[in-house]
């Protein structure tokens, strides 16, 4: 157990754990908790993909049962308390604003998600610096990365799950295979790890003071972006340049955000994608105008029948050429559909 002390209060002003996670995060969640005492000296942030029609009880109830640290849903405006994990409400985003309080907003989606990862890792980094320690865990896709990355470049610390013992190990190799992390691990040696971490961090600020290095200047415009709810041309630009693709969450414009191979993409409206997620994305939008093709040729084919059926001469026989015309567009879609059923798709968790 921690037991407080003026180094613990100091920690409890300076440093902050986040915690991101998507499938299979609820048993990842609830083994990672349980190591941590009730006397924990940090706030910890947690988001973990949740479908919008969802009110997280589920997700809370659970977590309460392990007697540990008191779990609640994070509210806009409210003090971080040392001891206490927030959880990121469904369909709103977490971040900790630069006054070191909460904000839960409903911003653009990011990487097809809200809340998101990245927007509240993204946000520690600004506020906390290097105080920051950030954990990523099981998880579809690649949220977080990007989130860790500016946790990285603002001095914190990068924990990720071993992907070898993740359910869905997608966010943690993809954040292996783009960021030098400090630790890579299973869950089950994290408690013990995030001590140690704490311990250290606060024995540099006795030694040293709290010198808190320069925050990039895009991560700061990103991190706005997203407490502020809207974007704007002029902050877009800084940060990329067009390219030739529209944004599928509003149909506007996308600028590239990064180099070649640490690509992103933003839109002037807030949307935020990785190229893994706007694939995904546009791939979902190709399927939704395939089914209302589909549909729409289907009705078109029965009125078209009708319409023979009710006629003679050259009307009707020009009825039932345009029908097998209908016939063919219906077969050619429903193969296509076919087609991306088998090569089975992307599954976003709820």
């Amino acid at each position: 157990m921690m037991k407080e002390s003026n180094k613990t209060n100091k920690a409890e002003n300076s440093q902050v754990v986040v915690i991101g996670t998507s499938a299979g995060g609820l048993d990842a969640l609830k083994e990672l908790l349980s190591q941590l005492p009730k006397d924990f000296p940090l706030p910890v942030l947690i988001v973990k993909h949740i479908s919008p029609d969802a009110i997280g009880n589920i997700l809370l109830d659970e977590l309460n049962k392990l007697d540990t640290l008191k779990c609640e849903h994070a509210k806009s405006g409210n003090e971080l308390k040392p001891g206490t994990a927030y959880l990121a409400p469904s369909d709103h985003h977490l971040l900790i604003g630069s006054d070191r309080k909460m904000l839960v907003t409903k911003g653009a989606h990011e990487n097809r998600s809200r809340p998101a990862i990245d927007p509240l890792f993204r946000s520690a980094a600004v506020a906390f610096g290097a105080g920051v320690i950030g954990i990523l865990l099981t998880g579809y896709l690649d949220d977080g990365t990007s989130g860790m990355k500016a946790i990285k470049k603002c001095g914190g610390t990068c924990i990720v799950q071993d992907p070898e013992e993740a359910e869905y190990p997608d966010m943690p190799r993809n954040a292996l295979n783009n960021i030098k992390v400090d630790y890579c691990l299973s869950i089950a040696e994290m408690g013990a790890l995030i001590s140690k971490i704490i311990s250290q961090k606060s024995s540099q600020k006795d030694s040293h003071g709290e010198k808190r290095q320069a925050i990039p200047e895009d991560i700061l415009i990103e991190a706005k972006i997203a407490e502020r709810v809207l974007s704007d041309l002029s902050s877009v630009n800084k940060l990329g340049d067009q390219v030739p693709f529209n944004c599928p969450g509003c149909g506007g414009v996308l600028w590239k955000v990064g180099k070649d191979d640490d690509s992103r993409f933003r839109c002037h409206t807030g949307h935020a994608y990785t190229e893994a997620s706007l694939l995904a994305e546009q791939t979902k939008k190709i399927e939704e105008t395939m089914w209302t093709a589909l549909r729409m040729f289907e009705e078109n084919k029965n009125l078209l029948t009708e319409m023979a059926r009710g006629n003679q001469g050259v009307g009707s026989k020009t009825a039932q050429e345009r029908v097998k015309m209908s016939q063919t567009h219906i077969d050619r879609i429903r193969a296509i559909l076919k087609t991306g059923e088998n090569e089975g798709g992307d599954d976003m968790p709820s």
